[in-house]
Order: structure tokens, then sequence, then C-alpha cells
């Protein structure tokens, strides 16, 4: 006999806000495995106390909830689907507690692609790990682990995030959404910094970072000897911070073309936020 303890149904619904086929199957140990745990929750999907995110994938519905009114976590939903994942960009953003803005993606690495999964207006995307990182073991260089509702998620620290977050501005909501959110980490680990700044091994990130760290010296306490070392890296002549875009101001000690209104605090203008631009009306 099996010495695993049987839950309650609702007790594992308590406990599991998102859960797949195959934790139920082995919290419930239902009669006849996993075929019997599919039809206890195919019940349940009847009645409206559960809904379906994905193939294997459910959500519970809070009491009083109508079904179809209920959208579920879709940080919760992505971590079903990809246990082992790291959440990213916007992502990590608001898992870190320092977005600005709310945002409609939520992109995490995976070891194995996947279609994106929409979860209410949300989209999840599911990205490779980036092969700067190298061996599988430096994949977590720079994550850290955060709780939401009860369940542990691995995400990227406020390091990581910078740097990736200027490599792809797109993903984080545009350069206006990274530097204002990034601006507000408590504190950033300068060291982490520059070793990512090495594995990433781009001109264009050490004139960014370098400048990021420049512009908020005083917040995160910069030793003249980082920017140094950024300055010493930056580009041998001058880039845009967003590629194939054009207009902003060269800021010279880092050979980097800005866009104005991150230099003026000024709103963002739509070709500089890294997205595709949306047609008139």
């Amino acid at each position: 006999m099996s010495s695993r303890r049987k839950i309650a149904t609702e007790d594992f619904f308590a406990t599991h806000p998102v859960f797949t086929l195959e934790e139920a199957a082995r919290a419930l140990l239902p009669p006849g495995g996993r075929a019997g745990t599919r039809e206890r929750l195919k019940h349940h999907l009847r009645t409206g106390r559960l809904r379906r995110i994905a193939r294997e994938v459910y959500a519970v519905v809070p009491r009083g909830l109508a079904p179809e009114g209920f959208v579920p976590d879709p940080f919760l939903a992505a971590a079903a689907v990809r246990p082992e994942g790291v959440f990213s960009h916007h992502g990590a953003l608001e898992l870190l507690g320092a977005a600005h803005s709310v945002w409609h993606e939520v992109t995490l690495y995976t070891s194995r692609r996947r279609t994106p999964l929409t979860v209410g207006a949300v989209t999840v995307r599911f990205l490779v790990h980036p092969r700067h990182l190298g061996s599988r073991k430096h994949r977590r260089l720079g994550t850290r682990t955060v709780e939401r509702r009860g369940v542990l998620l691995t995400t990227t620290g406020p390091e990581r995030t910078l740097v990736e977050g200027f490599r792809r501005p797109a993903l984080t909501g545009g350069l206006d959404e990274l530097v204002s959110s990034a601006s507000g980490f408590p504190v950033l680990d300068l060291d982490l910094l520059v070793e990512l700044l090495r594995r990433y091994d781009s001109r264009r990130l050490w004139a960014a970072v370098g400048w990021f760290l420049e512009r908020f010296r005083q917040t995160f306490h910069v030793p003249g000897q980082i920017l140094e070392l950024c300055e010493r890296h930056r580009p041998a002549s001058a880039l845009y911070m967003v590629r194939d875009l054009r207009g902003g101001k060269l800021v010279s000690r880092w050979n980097l073309v800005l866009p104005e209104f991150l230099l003026q605090n000024t709103e963002p203008d739509d070709r500089w936020s890294g997205l595709p631009r949306k047609g008139g009306c």
C-alpha cells in the first residue's frame, strides 16, 4: 500500500489555486489513478468549481464567482504549465514589486518551447533560456524566489531584469517603463550586475547600464570605478539604445543615442517604446 496521505478535494483546492492533472492525481489518490482523477475534475468543471486553462491544467474558481467571469492568475497559470520556468522582463518587475504600470504580457524562460497561453487579457510567452548564460547551472544566475498566493515562483532579480530589459525593452513595456520601474529597486548588487554584463558581452548593454547607474548614482551608491568599468566597455562609435529606430540625443560619455524623454523626464514617444506602432482609428 502507498504510504502517501490522501488529501480531501476541497483542501487540495484551497492550497492549489492552479494545478495540473498530475498534481491532483498525486494528492487526491482516487480509485483509478489518473483516469479517476480526470473524471473527478470533469465533475468540478461541470459544476463551475474549476476552469480549464490548458490541457491538463486547471484553476479553482472562488466560491460565489461564475466560472465564465473568473480570470485565473496568469503567473500561477504559467508556473503550472512550466514549473521549472524563470519569470522575466515585465513579469519580473511585477513579481519584484517594482512595475510602474500594468502590462498585458508575462514572459518566462523555459527549457522547452511552447505556444503562448492566453489568460484573460494577458498573454503568457515562453522564451528559451539566453544562450549567453551558458550551461544549465548558470540559468539561475541572478534569480530569486518569491511567493505569490502561497506558491513559490522563480524570477530574475533586479540586476538581471535590468540587463535583460535593456536587451529587449519591448518585453518590459518599453524603455520608459523599464527605467521608471528599475529606479525603484531598493538595492542593486553591483558585482552581480558586472558579472551579468560580462556574460552578455554587449557594448550596447555596458553603455545602457552605465548610463542608468550614472543617472541613479546616488540611489544605488555607485562608486566611480563601476562607471569607469562600464565606460571602458562602451561602443567605439555611437549606437542607438533601441535598434533600428532614429531620433534622440547622443550621450557622449556612453556613445549612446537615447530618446529625449529619458533625458528630460517627458512623456515617452511611441517610436521609442520598442513596441510595434498602432494604426489610427
